[in-house]
């Protein structure tokens, strides 16, 4: 059972440290094409979706230009053709033992599945089946001889370097998860599998595909984790107890305890991707956390995050590809009321809730806006008015928030003197408060002009009056 200690809130200072921010902008501006990416996951187990040209529809209008599938329909790849969406599919665990066992099924199924559609549709990798160690059917045992021979396949067809071979993994094959530190994989699995496949995917250029789900982890320790970590919210943080690096989330604490086990195993070279992840909008009354409300907190604040460029504490500098479980409610799904309930959309196309899905909208110049905010009480705009606020990422780093910060109250003439020590808006005493109020003040002088809640990704508007503690928040100057 996982464990997660105390530790003493984030004290922000207010060194006003303009040059800073200067190197920072600098630094950002040159790591932009660096930035990661979000995806979504394309299921279909459910008799009441929409047609897969209407879903291709939805996709380029929600800015959204890599998907996953879960198979090689053909309906479904023909329509996402000339889409410019790049697209991850599957072979189903059921093919492995005969993609094991013979070179020419690979043939015929590279042939029939892949080079038929690609490169109109933009097929950019192959999942080779799906969480298999936890396959009811333990398929552990075909998979990475049916990874060679596909990819052997695609070489015979000259699509190799175009089309990389991976299998998403889930968490449970870990040994240990916390302290993330100390991620290890089960013992059993190392030798027969998780060593031939790294060195598959090393070989070939490839990454590890990894399944992650803070939900899980959250619903079965909520009396052990916070809610606010979980949803990547402001909170006072874990210490690695073997590391010393500081998690403010649960996931960058999953992620990195993946990290751990593969450098246990000398394959600090192979790249992750998160090819699923994702907070349910409804579940049954044991599952603790379900909800519309942490849905739109868990994807939301995890888009802001990965679209920044940020990287986990243990792989700071690389950037990070996640695909969001799932695009659709699917009706037809078993198990308990959450597996129904992980979509970004209703059947009808309507938003279950409404997020950022690009980096325009996280920088507050697209057309949808984030309604729950990252942390904090929220009361709605009294007089509406069609008013906006501006408020801080709080996923983002506590360095790059606070060199926003200095700016923001030095240089950039935001009027910081409710958060100093002893003023009205100096409690809650935390960064993400303070720079939230220094950046709506900067926001609101600038009379909210296009660009001015942006901080280089360290801040985005919302259209509710943010409240911290009993800080009311200016609406003009």
């Amino acid at each position: 059972m996982l464990c997660f200690l105390e530790t003493e809130h984030i004290m922000a200072s207010l060194a006003f440290s303009s040059s800073f921010f200067f190197m920072l902008f600098l630094s950002l501006s040159a790591s932009s094409s660096e930035a990661g990416s979000i995806g979504i996951n394309y299921g279909r187990i459910a008799n009441d979706l929409p047609q897969p040209e209407k879903v291709v529809e939805l996709l380029k209008a929600q800015g959204l230009n890599r998907v996953k599938l879960y198979d090689t329909d053909a309906t479904v790849l023909t329509a996402l053709a000339n889409s410019d969406i790049k697209v991850v599919v599957a072979m189903p665990n059921e093919l492995l033992s005969s993609a094991a066992a013979d070179q020419s099924f690979t043939d015929a199924w590279v042939k029939a599945n892949i080079s038929s559609y690609h490169p109109a549709t933009q097929i950019e990798a192959i999942a080779v089946g799906n969480e298999v160690f936890v396959d009811p059917k333990n398929t552990t045992k075909f998979l990475v001889a049916a990874m060679k021979n596909v990819h052997a396949s695609l070489t015979k067809q000259g699509l190799d370097s175009a089309i990389k071979i991976s299998s998403p993994v889930a968490l449970s094959a870990l040994q240990n998860s916390y302290p993330a530190s100390a991620g290890s994989f089960k013992t059993e699995l190392i030798e027969p599998v998780i060593k031939p496949m790294l060195d598959f995917l090393r070989q070939t250029g490839s990454y590890l595909m990894v399944n992650a789900y803070p939900f899980f982890a959250y619903a079965a320790n909520a009396d052990q984790i916070s809610i606010d970590y979980a949803l990547f919210k402001e909170n006072p943080g874990v210490v690695d107890s073997g590391n010393g690096l500081k998690y403010t989330n649960l996931f960058d604490a999953q992620l990195d305890a993946v990290f751990a086990a593969m450098s246990a195993l000398k394959y600090d070279d192979v790249k992750v991707a998160v090819t699923e992840t994702g907070w349910p909008s409804s579940g049954d009354s044991n599952e603790v956390g379900a909800g519309q409300e942490n849905a739109a907190a868990y994807n939301g604040n995890l888009a802001r995050r990965v679209l920044s460029g940020a990287g986990t504490p243990l792989r700071p500098k690389e950037a990070l590809d996640v695909f969001l479980f799932a695009l659709f409610n699917e009706n037809q799904k078993p198990g308990p009321t959450s597996e129904r309930n992980y979509g970004l959309f209703y059947p009808s196309e309507k938003k279950v809730y409404d997020i950022p899905l690009t980096a325009a909208e996280v920088n507050g110049t697209g057309v949808g806006k984030v309604q729950v905010p990252v942390s904090g009480d929220v009361s709605p705009a009294a007089g509406g008015g069609g008013r906006t606020w501006c408020v801080a990422n709080g996923g983002y780093s506590e360095e790059k928030l606070q060199a926003a910060l200095d700016y923001a109250c030095g240089e950039g003439g935001a009027d910081c003197s409710a958060i100093q020590p002893g003023a009205t808006c100096y409690d809650p005493n935390t960064l993400e408060a303070h720079a939230s109020f220094a950046f709506n003040s900067y926001y609101q002088k600038k009379a909210r002009g296009t660009g001015t809640c942006d901080f280089g990704g360290a801040a985005y508007v919302v259209t509710q009056a943010p409240k911290y503690g009993t800080c009311e928040f200016p609406t003009g100057y």
